[in-house]
């Protein structure tokens, strides 16, 4: 087949390149894991410690220190095994991505949800109270 018949058959000249589907490659500094992971992590986690300084008052601080590290370790081992278990079958969140909801979209929100979680302890570690 011609190049122009193969883009009309689906076919391409160079194939994808395959993800490494292995632990180490996954979790690698440069790997697809662990900045999704922790981008999720600090999404969850930013709305929750808002959610629960609004209704009940708490610094984030406080909320660590009343129980909030074990619901911050679950839900670390909940979110990480259901992240990685799709990369282990060789899904990326790429593949899966369209529409409003693509995966840059979803590093960006991440990426401002740690930012957010960390200004919002400064913040209330220098003022000494909660935000709101």
């Amino acid at each position: 087949l011609q190049d122009d018949q193969k883009k009309s058959a689906g076919l391409s000249s160079t194939p994808k390149p395959k993800v490494s589907t292995k632990f180490a490659d996954l979790l690698a500094f440069s790997g697809p894991a662990p900045e999704r992971i922790n981008g999720r992590l600090a999404m969850i986690g930013f709305v929750a410690a808002m959610a629960v300084e609004l209704s009940k008052g708490q610094d984030l601080f406080s909320q660590i220190s009343n129980g909030g590290v074990s619901w911050f370790v679950g839900t670390s081992i909940l979110l990480s095994v259901a992240s990685l278990i799709p990369l282990f079958k060789g899904i990326s969140a790429e593949s899966k991505s369209e529409g409003v909801m693509t995966s840059d979209a979803e590093m960006w929100n991440g990426r401002f949800a740690m930012l957010g979680l960390v200004a919002l302890a400064c913040t209330e570690y220098v003022s000494g109270g909660t935000l709101l």
